[in-house]
């Protein structure tokens, strides 16, 4: 994902010194769709930066973040002074930071291990060291001195559900940390062990590695996300935006041949953009059934209470609550719902069984049962 080697020999130009910084920086995974080589020159630090500009910046003072997530899957650690490729965005995540593109191209931070450069505007009270503070040297541009941005790397955009459709099956959660990446996980294990091909779409969340190398190799594939759409996170991205990228994910998914797909839809159902795609008619069309991970029995209880107000159904309860016998049991007595801990959500026979209740929820929509009800 770095610049093709630099010819060192002859006059050393400008054009050549960029490339060469280019090279030597440690690009985040946030850029792995970014062509090697795409990037010829480097902007001065100067106008404003949008969602999804490609960036090189150094590093000033380390904060919470002190690793970097590349391309490759390793987790470089972090030195004042060194140069990381990194792509601009907003982000929300209720244990971590909110953080919103600057307005400028000044000094700003390093909100996401996965390489996102944005202007934190709160952050979780046990985040003690504040977060990593980066200053932009420049925008990344192409050989025609354009900006680079993700969106130039996306996925071709489908606009409507993909002809051959495997049957795709949500995990949603009560909050961040809930135990929504687990429980696909393990749901994609239960699937496969049932002799089922599975693939996995991230569909919303801010641009990480490690769920994606989690569900590689838990055997899903292909495994996508909204990196692979253009998007570097999807906080204050519009819904039209975000129900592009469900019909476009699973359709690529889909064009693999696979027999399920498992997606996961990230933080709480609460968040604004979660809660919108849950309430969306494409999102109901699509999908064919929820899985809940919830923290504790009364997460789980109000979390049920809200999704069954929405046209998907909710097929069953799992996430961190499953550590505790009394959980769940009192969420079971108060919301009737089945509850699976990891290892039932990794069998086959539970597994099997839930995407056969989202299979039979999808015939009766198209076949205008629900309708008619």
């Amino acid at each position: 994902m770095r610049p093709a080697k630099t010819d060192l020999r002859g006059a050393v130009t400008g054009t050549r010194r960029d490339r060469l910084r280019l090279r030597l920086a440690s690009w985040a995974f946030t850029t792995r769709r970014v062509t090697r080589g795409a990037a010829s020159g480097i902007l001065p630090a100067k106008g404003q930066p949008f969602a999804g500009d490609l960036v090189l910046a150094c590093v000033d003072s380390i904060g919470h973040h002190g690793d970097l997530q590349l391309v490759n899957g390793r987790r470089r650690h972090l030195f004042v002074g060194n140069e990381i490729v990194v792509a601009y965005g907003n982000r929300y995540a209720s244990n971590q930071f909110e953080a919103l593109v600057p307005e400028t191209l000044g000094p700003c931070h390093l909100v996401a291990g996965g390489g996102l450069a944005s202007r934190a505007v709160s952050w979780h009270a046990s985040i003690s060291k504040g977060p990593t503070q980066i200053t932009p040297i420049g925008l990344l541009v192409n050989a025609g001195g354009d900006r680079i941005n993700l969106r130039d790397f996306a996925l071709d955009p489908v606009d409507r559900p993909p002809e051959y459709q495997p049957t795709p099956i949500a995990v949603v959660g009560t909050s961040m940390d809930a135990g929504k990446t687990q429980s696909a996980v393990c749901l994609v294990r239960g699937l496969i062990a049932g002799g089922l091909r599975v693939g996995y779409a991230k569909v919303t969340g801010t641009g990480a590695g490690g769920d994606f190398w989690w569900l590689k190799d838990a055997g899903a594939d292909p495994v996508l996300d909204f990196t692979d759409v253009g998007l570097a996170s999807t906080y204050r991205v519009g819904p039209e935006k975000i129900e592009s990228a469900l019909l476009t994910l699973v359709a690529h998914v889909a064009s693999h041949g696979v027999d399920a797909v498992v997606l996961e839809i990230a933080d709480g159902v609460l968040q604004r953009e979660t809660a919108a795609l849950l309430e969306s008619p494409v999102f109901s069309r699509l999908v064919g059934g929820v899985v809940l991970a919830a923290q504790d029995s009364m997460s789980a209880v109000a979390g049920a209470h809200w999704l069954r107000e929405r046209p998907t159904p909710l097929l069953a309860l799992s996430g961190l609550l499953t550590a505790a016998p009394l959980q769940i049991a009192e969420a079971r007595e108060a919301t009737g719902l089945p509850i699976h801990d990891r290892e039932g959500l990794a069998s086959p026979d539970v597994a099997i069984e839930l995407l056969g209740r989202a299979q039979e929820h999808l015939d009766a929509q198209s076949s205008g049962w629900i309708g008619a009800a």
